[in-house]
């Protein structure tokens, strides 16, 4: 229990330090929430309970700023990845080559079942909030197993649409939502 305890304590502080710096920021809040929602790994994960809790929004609102700022870097990453991987090779080799081996080995493990389940699994790659799931995880996987960019956009958008809803219940249910009060 004393163990718990101190867990407890050390969240606490680490949620009011947390909004401390956020409100510090010198933007409007609902920005705050679309720059956080663009994060790799914190994307709607962080954004909707900071929304709801330090910037006390609506449900509707921390879930639609979350969805649009989670989705602003998708289409980004689909069309500027092939040329940034072109421009590594003829000038940053040695990321080149740590790009593509990265890429052949995720392509090699799990090519498998991602062929057997292609559209399902890339959606439910994106809807899984955890923390290598996501819309960037997602654009990042949809060029590695060769989805066509314009079949990999409206999966994605309709996982982070799912993601959003999950998150916003769990942060609702859960108690989860980041508050400045503590």
């Amino acid at each position: 229990m004393l163990q718990f305890n101190r867990l407890l304590a050390y969240c606490t502080a680490m949620r009011e330090s947390l909004s401390d710096a956020i409100r510090t920021l010198p933007l409007p809040d609902e920005v705050l929430v679309i720059l956080l929602a663009m994060v790799p790994i914190v994307e709607l994960r962080g954004a909707i309970p900071v929304a709801l809790g330090i910037f006390q929004f609506g449900r509707f609102e921390a879930y639609v700023l979350g969805v649009v700022g989670n989705l602003i870097p998708v289409p980004i990453i689909l069309w500027a990845y092939p040329p940034f991987l072109r421009f590594t090779e003829r000038h940053m080799m040695w990321l080149f080559r740590l790009l593509t081996r990265l890429q052949h080995s995720t392509e090699r493990r799990h090519s498998r079942r991602f062929d057997r389940w292609r559209d399902a699994a890339l959606v439910s790659f994106v809807a899984i909030p955890l923390p290598i799931t996501g819309a960037w995880s997602g654009s990042l996987a949809a060029i590695v197993f060769s989805v066509p960019k314009k079949r990999a956009l409206p999966l994605i958008v309709l996982g982070v649409l799912i993601a959003g809803v999950v998150v916003l219940l769990f942060s609702e249910a859960l108690g989860l939502a980041v508050t400045a009060e503590g």
